[in-house]
């Protein structure tokens, strides 16, 4: 379980650590569910400025087994949100854009999936829904990562 932290309007899940490179564990120790949950919300809100240039208003990323669930809100450009207004084809647009995007920044989410989560990506799927500017990223990984034990839980 992860616990909501603003930062600079921004919504994030789990711990913030000021210097933002999502390592917020001793070297050696385990990092919880929670800490790395929020290092990739952290990575993903990073790799959606460098790429559009603004970030999402809102991010949860969800550890499921091997899979990783990231949800990103209030992620379209100010032009997008004009296009998908216009008519079917704007949105169909966006979404084949956004499809070429994530096909250009695979590479940079595999090593994201490495350094975080010590595992390969098997497979990466992702869609926007133009009518609420709504993002999921749904990462399919070789294993199922391990974590350290969250309070609460046994050892």
């Amino acid at each position: 379980m992860t616990t909501p932290n603003h930062n600079n309007g921004v919504l994030t899940n789990g711990v913030q650590n000021g210097n933002g490179n999502g390592r917020n564990s001793p070297p050696g120790r385990p990092r919880t569910r929670g800490e790395v949950e929020a290092a990739l919300s952290r990575a993903f809100i990073q790799l959606e400025k460098e790429c559009t240039g603004r970030g999402p208003t809102e991010t949860r990323t969800f550890l499921i087994e091997d899979v990783v669930l990231v949800r990103l809100k209030g992620v379209m450009t100010p032009a997008e949100i004009k296009l998908s207004g216009a008519d079917q084809r704007g949105a169909y647009l966006i979404k084949q854009t956004r499809q070429e995007l994530t096909n250009v920044k695979r590479p940079q989410m595999e090593d994201i999936v490495k350094d975080l989560l010590g595992a390969q990506l098997r497979s990466l799927h992702t869609d926007i829904c133009t009518r609420t500017g709504e993002r999921v990223v749904v990462l399919s990984l070789d294993r199922r990562p391990e974590f350290a034990a969250e309070k609460g839980e046994a050892l």
